[in-house]
């Protein structure tokens, strides 16, 4: 046997060498008995992969988390644990890779379906078993031959705001509307107020920022500078910051909310923390409007699309939106080749007008 003691280590480790390579291991148990029984268990699997060529087991819910690990300092990090959680709940991870089939996966995939979830969304989700599939088998783990099933993303059309939509939406949350189940404005409690005003601050500045409603919806008087009218805007997403400048309705939200700052965040919750993803009043406030086809990542494509129309750049709109990639601001590359065709039609008719004989 070859259990043995390491330094000022309470465990028994287990060393070992078999086919010219040594093997160490800590048996984390204190039990000599156990740790020689681990090492036999041990050997026999490692004899079992070299010699039989049995490769050793490993669980979805471990592949997965061994994958995502390997992912840790990445942008998508965040997404991928949530990710994760839906796969969880609806696939048994502990299920080993070897045993996963397709059936499986089609039943996750009626089940997302069945609440909702959208072809994109549902795309991630088996990109991230896919890749831990593909990470485990690439460790030598025992991995089933799986076939993933075929996820259609439908192509929507670009929706953004209409000047019309934006003031019929502005109009539903203003903090003083009059409407059914409120209170007079001066009767209203304190909470309410704060909360009425806050989501309409929140719209206006996802408005003219372009931002991502967690960038905003979290961010800290720290990163808004009213002397420059800078906001520092930084992106966990893609992991970088932009600085924005202030519109002149943004200036004025900040300063009047900064007379009555209270705390780190511009938007805090009930315990004083950052406000988190608290989007129902908003999501009301689109279906009073008749917006029930918006939701809140559309005033980020308003303003893009309001750029791009009056005569910035693709490239320059992507500065402002935060993109790392080119080609997730071409989806607005549409209305920049409307907008140079209307160009082109003018400069036409100008040089046709010099041309015309007097």
């Amino acid at each position: 046997m070859s259990v043995v003691k390491r330094g000022n280590s309470q465990y028994w480790y287990i060393q070992f060498q078999l086919s010219g390579r040594t093997y160490i291991r800590s048996s984390r148990t204190t039990n000599k008995k156990i740790a020689e029984q681990m090492e036999i268990e041990w050997k026999a699997k490692l004899h079992a992969q070299q010699f039989l060529g049995k490769r050793e087991r490993i669980s979805l819910g471990e592949a997965l988390r061994t994958f995502i690990a390997t992912k840790q300092r990445t942008p998508n990090y965040g997404n991928l644990l949530s990710l994760q959680l839906a796969i969880q709940r609806l696939i048994n991870v502990r299920k080993p890779l070897d045993e996963l089939t397709l059936h499986d996966l089609e039943r996750f995939k009626r089940d997302r379906e069945a609440e909702g979830i959208g072809g994109q969304s549902l795309k991630h989700s088996f990109n991230l078993i896919s890749g831990a599939w593909k990470h485990a088998r690439k460790l030598g783990y025992a991995t089933a031959d799986l076939d993933f099933p075929q996820v259609k993303v439908p192509k929507y059309r670009l929706r953004f705001l209409s000047d019309d939509e934006e003031r019929r939406l502005l109009m539903e949350l203003d903090p003083r509307r009059e409407g059914k189940g409120l209170k007079p404005y001066h009767l209203r409690d304190t909470d309410l107020k704060r909360t009425m005003q806050d989501a309409y601050d929140l719209v206006v500045l996802l408005l003219d920022t372009g931002a991502r409603y967690s960038e905003v919806a979290n961010i800290k008087w720290a990163q808004i500078h009213l002397d420059k009218r800078e906001i520092n805007l930084w992106r966990p997403k893609v992991q970088n910051e932009t600085i924005l400048y202030m519109t002149d309705r943004v200036y004025v939200i900040l300063k009047r909310r900064s007379a009555t700052q209270q705390g780190p965040y511009l938007f805090r919750n009930k315990k004083g923390g950052p406000r988190g993803y608290a989007s129902q009043a908003i999501g009301k406030a689109l279906k009073r409007a008749g917006l029930a086809d918006c939701t809140i990542h559309t005033l980020r494509h308003t303003l893009a699309s309001r750029l791009v129309q009056n005569g910035m750049s693709i490239y320059e709109v992507r500065e402002i939106l935060g993109h790392t990639d080119i080609k997730t601001t071409m989806r607005y590359a549409h209305l920049e080749q409307r907008h140079v065709s209307a160009k082109a039609r003018d400069i036409i008719d100008t040089l046709s007008k010099a041309a015309e004989p007097i």
